[in-house]
This record gives structure tokens, C-alpha cells and sequence, in this order.
């Protein structure tokens, strides 16, 4: 017994003298033109994938509007810009620098087909270590990461004609000399209304101020959303107060076809006997003066609304003081109230709102 604990301890010495060396005086050549040996990269592509099946969200946490084209819309404008280099888009071939990459990054419609959706998800969201996939810029804002996710699942049903439609809510317009106007418009439309996607923000309701600060903290990263947080970072900072005087100036039109809420007004004026806080004392409907610091939202898009107020009182949307008082607000919130109160917002015309007093 003790000459095999003795040999064992010297093959066991020898091992780690062996890799220290390998490590110590780069003995192991780590250049991407010589590939994995056979047995390493079965070992590496065979721990992720059991990776990805362990750790994904179970189906049942896949939601419901996934196949919302407003919802892939949106994926489809981040994978655009942040994921098209190394995936290229449906339809379109790779790049050779992409190919170069050890290991190569999956055509994107061989890695939508490759996966469920609510392990796509994982993958999105924590990327891949020893590999050019990053994780999600942000942790709380599972949101965006479904949004991407919604657009993959799209993808196997996707041409290149219809990805360029789905990701581009600008199509066809005329691009006013803004600076840094045609990439905040594949998204958000020239005129700030995303080609009537119910998914994405109303910002032709919004003043400048608020546009601006908004801008800002996601640039800073103290406003959390994965997908501002890179498309904030994309334009130069010099640009951000142009762009928000921009979408400022748009002239809002009516809001969408819809029916009020009773319930929901009760809830917004704090009339419902609740414990719910008054949100008219911030966002109107007006005539109480504005406050230039607090969002717009008489005509904001129902679906918008109603996912950043869940977000809000689940704690997902963090990181300033306006979300922390967001927080306390609609915290007592359940879904139901929830939906009243975008479905009243939602309603109002935000043409008929008075403009705030002079100097406020």
C-alpha cells in the first residue's frame, strides 16, 4: 500500500511540475490558427452544451408573448448592432474574420435552430467563457434578454428581406442631419414612435430633459437595460443632448386605438381607496404643473408601459433614485391594476395635454 501511495505521489508530482512548466514558460501554444486537439474539443463543446441544459430556466418561464413581432423587433435591432459581426444575419454569409475565431462562432440560424428558446436564453444572457461570447451587459433586465431570444425563435422562419424589414422601424423614411439619428432610428422611428411597435417607448411625448437624462444613465450604465446600455454607448456622447432635442420636438399624435379604464383612473388619481400612491401627482393628466425630470406617459404604448411598471415593483429595474421611488409606488401593484393603469394611460391623447407653465 505504500509503494502505490509512493508512486502515486510522484506521477502526481511530476503532473503538476509538467503543467507548471507548460503554463510557466508557454510551452502550451495558444494561437487560434492551430486548433483544439480532438479529445479537448469534444471535452469543451461537450461541457457547454451540458452546461446550457442544466442551468436554462425551465419552459414554463418562457413567456407567453414570445412570438410577438414587436418583441423580436426589438431583439432584432440589438442583434444588429452588437451580435450581427460574429453571427451574421439570416440569409447573409459570415465574415472571414468571424470565421477565424477558435472556436467559430455558429451561423445565427444554425445556433436559433440548435436551441429552445429558454435555453437561448441562458446562453444570452451569461455567454460562453473561452469563446467571443459575452455575457449580458446587465443583470436585472431579464426583459431584454427574452426580447433577443424572441428574435431567434423567429429566425428559422426568417429570409434576409425579412429580418432587414423586422429590424429597422425607419424603413423608407428620410433621415433629418441629426448626428447619430440613422442608428437611434432603426429602433425608435425618426419620429420617435418605432413604426407603432406596442413593445418599444413612445418618445415623441417626452421632453428633452428627461430624453437627455434617460440617455445619460444608460450611457453610465445607472439606468439598467442591456439594450440601451450598448446602443446609448454606440453614438458618441457628444451627440446624446442632439438626439433628445430631437425626438423632443416631434409633434405626438393621438394616442392608439383603445378603450380607458376606470379602475385605471381611480388608481392614477389614488381615488380607489388603496394604498397605491396618486401617479397623477407626477405624470398628470395635467393641469398640475410638470416637472420636466418625471417621463411623459398620456398615450405611452400599453405593452411598454405595463412591462416597465412589472419591472418596476419586481424590483427589475434599479440603479437611480427615480427607480427606487418607482419601486415604493407600485409596489402594492397586482397584475390586474396593472394593466388598468397602462390600458387608462394608455388611452389619453397626449395632444390634449396643457404645456407646462412658463419657466417649469
Amino acid at each position: 500500500m505504500r509503494c502505490f501511495l509512493r508512486t502515486t505521489a510522484i506521477w502526481a508530482g511530476l503532473a503538476a511540475l509538467a503543467g507548471a512548466a507548460t503554463v510557466g514558460f508557454g510551452l502550451f501554444n495558444v494561437s487560434a490558427r492551430i486548433g483544439h486537439l480532438p479529445p479537448v474539443h469534444w471535452a469543451l463543446h461537450t461541457t457547454f452544451e451540458q452546461n446550457v441544459r442544466l442551468r436554462a430556466p425551465s419552459e414554463a418561464e418562457v413567456p407567453a408573448n414570445l412570438g410577438d413581432p414587436g418583441l423580436a423587433a426589438i431583439g432584432a435591432g440589438h442583434f444588429d448592432s452588437a451580435c450581427r459581426f460574429c453571427h451574421a444575419s439570416p440569409g447573409e454569409a459570415q465574415s472571414a474574420t468571424a470565421l477565424s475565431m477558435n472556436p467559430a462562432p455558429p451561423h445565427v440560424s444554425d445556433a436559433a435552430a440548435s436551441w429552445e428558446p429558454n435555453q437561448l436564453h441562458w446562453i444570452v444572457d451569461n455567454g460562453v467563457k473561452m469563446s467571443g461570447m459575452p455575457h449580458w451587459p446587465t443583470e436585472t433586465r431579464d426583459d431584454d434578454v427574452w426580447a433577443v431570444v424572441a428574435f431567434l425563435d423567429a429566425v428559422p422562419d426568417m429570409g434576409n428581406d425579412d429580418y432587414e424589414a423586422m429590424r429597422n422601424a425607419a424603413a423608407g423614411e428620410s433621415i433629418p442631419p441629426v448626428p447619430g439619428l440613422g442608428y437611434c432610428a432603426t429602433c425608435h422611428g425618426v419620429d420617435g414612435r418605432a413604426g407603432g411597435n406596442p413593445h418599444m417607448p413612445r418618445l415623441d411625448i417626452q421632453n428633452e430633459a428627461y430624453l437627455l437624462s434617460a440617455l445619460e444613465t444608460y450611457r453610465k450604465g445607472t439606468r439598467e437595460s442591456g439594450i440601451m446600455h450598448h446602443a446609448a454607448r454606440a453614438v458618441d456622447e457628444g451627440m446624446l443632448a442632439g438626439l433628445a432635442a430631437h425626438y423632443a420636438s416631434q409633434t405626438p399624435v393621438g394616442a392608439p386605438a383603445g378603450e380607458g379604464s376606470a379602475d385605471g383612473e381611480a388608481l392614477a388619481s389614488g381615488s380607489d381607496g388603496g394604498d397605491v400612491p396618486s401617479c397623477k401627482a407626477c405624470h398628470g393628466p395635467w393641469p398640475e404643473p410638470r416637472n420636466p425630470a418625471f417621463p411623459e406617459i398620456a398615450g405611452q404604448h400599453k405593452a411598454y408601459f405595463e412591462s416597465q411598471l412589472r419591472l418596476w415593483r419586481d424590483h427589475a429595474r434599479v440603479g437611480n433614485r427615480h427607480a427606487e421611488l418607482m419601486a415604493l409606488s407600485v409596489k402594492e401593484l397586482d397584475d390586474d391594476q396593472i394593466r388598468a393603469l397602462a390600458a387608462y394611460y394608455a388611452a389619453l391623447d397626449p395632444i390634449t395635454q396643457p404645456e407646462p407653465p412658463a419657466g417649469d
